[in-house]
Parts: C-alpha cells; structure tokens; sequence
C-alpha cells in the first residue's frame, strides 16, 4: 500500500470568478475519501499586492506545498487558449519531478474539442503542409497524437479524464473521478 494522505490540488481554478467555494468542495470531497488537501497559506500576501514581491512569495509557498505533496490531482481544462493554464504544466512536472503520482482531469464543452490539435484550430486554425504535417495559423507545428492534451502532459498523468459537460469551469466530476483512482492506486 502507497501512503498518500498530503494531496497537492493544480489548475487554474484560483483565476475562476467563485473560486474560494469551488476549492471548498474539492477540499471537502478529497477529505471524505482521507485526503488531507494542501492549501495555499491563509497568512499569505494580499492579492491587492501585485509586486514581484509578492509573486515570489506566492512562488515559494506553492513549492513548499508541491514538496509536501505525496500526490497531485491537477485541472488541465484549457484555460486562456487550447491548452492547460501554464502554472498547471509546472505543477505537473515538478510533481513529477518529484516521482509524486499525478491524476489529471480535462473538461471541455463540446466532444469535438477533446482532441488538442481540434483545440487548436478552433482558436486559431490549422492546415496540412506539403509534407503531410499539421501547422497552427502561425505555419507551427501541431503536436498530432490525437491526445487530449501535449503528449509530456498526457503521458505523465496515471489517469487523464475528459470530461464533457455544460459547465466546464466548476463541473467537479472529473477531480471525482480522480480523486478514486487516487485511492485505487493507494490501495
């Protein structure tokens, strides 16, 4: 058996308009399963501060909580374009960097996204070249796996659900179904 009782939570739900209640329901949701959840440090700094200060601050208590984590779930919904929110990635990798077990979890509007590269052409094009390879509006090549998500991402989650769902941003039901292959892999 794993011990797994610190649980780190990633994504971009901290940028989500009800935030604080959203990361409520995980918190409360993991802890019925035995989870002890990681959250950021109630004495951190001000968000009206927005200072290299206070980033760096911000910065070092998630790396503190990522280096207590015996596990992460972590949100990779596209945020703010086709893919995860960025600081998501980072706290995958170092997780993973870490030898931690990371579940993961996407949810999208629409079946037709659940491919990145279908992501990708829909906020900003796509076409074959010459050669056969699929190229982004900027002439970039797209990673083409037919994954939900870059394949180093995709790859490193024990468990990568998409979900589809009218309400991508606070449709808990993906984190769910994380949350129990978490304790299927602890067992």
């Amino acid at each position: 058996m794993r011990t797994i009782a610190n649980l780190y939570l990633g994504g971009p739900e901290g940028f989500y308009p009800e935030a604080a209640a959203l990361r409520r329901r995980q918190r409360l949701l993991a802890e019925d399963r035995g989870f002890s959840v990681l959250l950021p440090s109630p004495l951190g700094p001000s968000r009206d501060d927005h200072g290299e200060l206070t980033a760096r601050a911000q910065y070092a208590e998630r790396l503190a909580r990522l280096r207590r984590a015996d596990a992460g779930i972590i949100n990779l919904t596209p945020f703010r374009g086709p893919g995860a929110e960025a600081g998501a990635a980072f706290e995958m990798g170092f997780l993973a960097g870490r030898s931690r077990p990371v579940m993961a979890w996407i949810n999208l509007a629409d079946e037709m996204e659940a491919e990145y590269r279908e992501r990708v052409d829909g906020w900003m094009g796509s076409r074959l070249d010459e050669s056969g390879v699929l190229r982004d509006g900027e002439d970039c090549e797209i990673e083409d796996f037919g994954l939900p998500e870059a394949s180093l991402l995709w790859a490193e989650a024990r468990r990568l659900f998409v979900i589809v769902t009218d309400d991508p941003l606070s449709d808990l039901t993906g984190f769910e179904m994380c949350l129990d292959a978490l304790r299927l892999y602890a067992d």
